[in-house]
């Protein structure tokens, strides 16, 4: 196991720099933890140990490809916001999230009068009728009937969280 001392912030000395060095992406390179080990002074495997300690304690929540939905075909993005009881909240969200064309899912505070929806999901699609098709699936497995669909018409900024340098 990697050892350090920790920061104030729970991470070990290190680790912020390696969290640093890889949200932007990794090398595609066949040995990408040695060459981000090599950038940082580390070996490959403390990379690998920092990773899987980071991911272990929540700070880290996977590792896995961002792939930029346009470029692949899929056009039309649809958020499907949804009036679920708040009891029901969490069910629904996680009937909803075991669809795999779910890609966010998520909780929001209502405004009496104003917006009363209070459970968001994203799903992506070639076509609007896609999009609505899989809305429609979501709202047939989980019994909600009230429920609106948003498309994004334009696209300002994307990225995932980062950490400020």
């Amino acid at each position: 196991m990697t050892t350090g001392s920790m920061t104030d912030g729970g991470l070990c000395r290190g680790d912020e720099e390696l969290l640093m060095e890889v949200q932007d992406g990794i090398p595609l390179v066949e040995e990408p933890w040695r060459e981000v080990g090599e950038r940082l002074g580390m070996s490959e495997g403390d990379v690998v140990e920092r990773l899987e300690r980071l991911m272990d304690d929540g700070v880290i929540r996977r590792i896995g490809a961002s792939i930029v939905h346009h470029s692949v075909g899929y056009e039309f993005n649809a958020m499907g916001v949804w009036k679920v009881p708040e009891e029901e909240a969490e069910g629904v969200g996680k009937k909803m999230t075991s669809f795999d064309f779910v890609t966010h899912c998520y909780e929001r505070p209502v405004f009496p009068g104003r917006w009363e929806y209070n459970l968001f999901t994203m799903v992506h699609g070639r076509s609007r009728e896609e999009c609505e098709e899989k809305i429609e699936k979501l709202a047939e497995a989980t019994g909600v009937e009230d429920y609106e669909m948003i498309y994004s018409t334009r696209e300002f900024k994307k990225t995932g969280v980062k950490l400020p340098e």
